[in-house]
């Protein structure tokens, strides 16, 4: 009888044994904000032969899914067969015994099948898991890197609905075995952690992997916590949820206490209601009704200028001819996300609250979750913009650098390889 120890070599043998050429120092997945969907979008390629594949960013997704029903041709596609060592290191729980249409990638017999989720529609399904080439950009200047057998799930063309134009499936960068950041971990023997940094224009910014040296933005860290219920569209009982969660214990404005239902702050141990996740999907930070009102209140009052009528999602907004300009971004007052001690906190500078929505207006950039909301504090992508983030698998922990407008932003952010 083979041991779980053993077994779960094996299983990542089948991806770290795929990658034939040298091992690369590090890999950048370049990212874009698409300007009209204001979604983070990255490209690589895929297939044999290789073709690019545009995929929205999705910082808590389980994995890569592709759509498989419109245009995808390959030689090299490897269905994951039920009961098959990648079917356990995926934890796929079902499988697709019979294909009532002809073989093709996404429809093949006795293969272990995965349930595809796009948030933005928000929609899931099922899909069956297998491998395929993958190649993606290497640091330094350096060739492509390719990945012979890159794990991932087949989805379907309605999955597609609400995202960018050209863009044909999900990259999941969660906390799983198959997510992209554990494969590439397992295929080029990299320290388990990566970064995101993600740029306020239409220029690139980055996920990185691979040993890189972040001391040019010196980084806060506090621990990762685990919502034990999971918060995917699809999934079974006692599953924990695959997002990045951080223990927010009170929120501060202006350096003053705004007060709070500190219950609603942490995770609820028996439904995984409550706490604090970080999104790349939902565009603006998300607060449960009753904290939204709390903050915003606090808000107005510490600004102390008029408020003009509100434009959606947003609720406070002001006349910009009220408010002045700092390197930082809009003169406003600072919100902490304070974490967990009053010397740990998260600080969102004007240039991350604040949004322009038209020549004469500024609005804050917070959004009502309305009441009961899954998660109390969803921390959206516009505030994640300009803020150097690094997760660690391994540490269980999420490092955050001040707002990079202090420095270069993103786009144009030096990421040096450790000596």
């Amino acid at each position: 009888m083979i041991s779980s120890h053993l077994f779960l070599i094996c299983c990542l043998l089948f991806i770290a044994s795929s990658t034939a050429q040298t091992r690369p120092k590090g890999i950048i997945l370049p990212v874009t904000k698409d300007p009209s969907t204001l979604q983070y979008i990255t490209e690589l390629k895929q297939r044999t032969p290789l073709v690019p594949v545009k995929l929205a960013v999705d910082l808590g997704g389980q994995f890569l899914w592709v759509d498989c029903d419109k245009g995808y041709t390959t030689t090299s596609y490897i269905p994951s067969r039920c009961n098959s060592a990648s079917c356990s290191l995926s934890k796929a729980g079902s499988c697709l015994t019979e294909c009532y249409s002809p073989s093709r990638p996404g429809c093949t017999n006795n293969t272990c099948m995965l349930f595809p989720e796009n948030q933005y529609a928000p929609i899931a399904t099922s899909g069956t898991l297998g491998s395929d080439v993958l190649s993606v950009p290497s640091a330094f200047g350096g060739p492509p890197v390719t990945i012979s057998k890159f794990l991932f799930v087949c989805g379907t063309t309605f999955l597609l609905e609400n995202l960018s134009s050209g863009v044909t499936g999900m990259a999941g960068l969660g906390r799983t075995k198959v997510s992209l950041p554990s494969q590439f971990f397992a295929a080029f023997s990299f320290k388990k952690k990566f970064g995101v940094c993600l740029s306020s224009t239409s220029s690139k910014g980055a996920i990185f992997f691979g040993e890189f040296d972040s001391s040019t933005a010196p980084l806060t860290y506090t621990p990762l916590l685990t919502n034990p219920v999971s918060t995917a569209g699809v999934y079974t009982a006692g599953e924990a949820s695959t997002e990045y969660f951080i223990g927010v214990k009170s929120i501060n404005i202006n350096q003053k206490p705004v007060k709070l239902n500190a219950t609603l702050l942490a995770i609820n141990a028996t439904d995984g209601y409550g706490g604090t996740k970080i999104s790349s999907v939902d565009k603006y930070t998300t607060l449960e009704a009753s904290i939204y009102n709390a903050v915003t209140n606090a808000f107005v009052k510490e600004l102390n200028v008029p408020t003009v009528p509100s434009v959606k999602p947003f609720g406070a907004c002001f006349s910009a001819k009220n408010i002045g300009t700092l390197y930082t971004g809009p003169d406003v007052p600072t919100i902490d996300l304070v974490l967990q001690s009053k010397d740990v906190y998260w600080r969102i500078y004007g240039g991350n609250s604040m949004v322009r929505v038209n020549n004469n207006v500024w609005c804050l950039g917070f959004v009502d979750g309305g009441v009961n909301s899954r998660t109390s504090i969803v921390i959206g992508g516009y505030q994640v913009e300009e803020n150097l983030l690094e997760i660690d698998f391994a540490a269980s922990k999420l490092g955050f650098s001040p707002l990079l407008y202090r420095k270069q932003i993103c786009a144009n952010y030096n990421f040096q390889a450790k000596s």
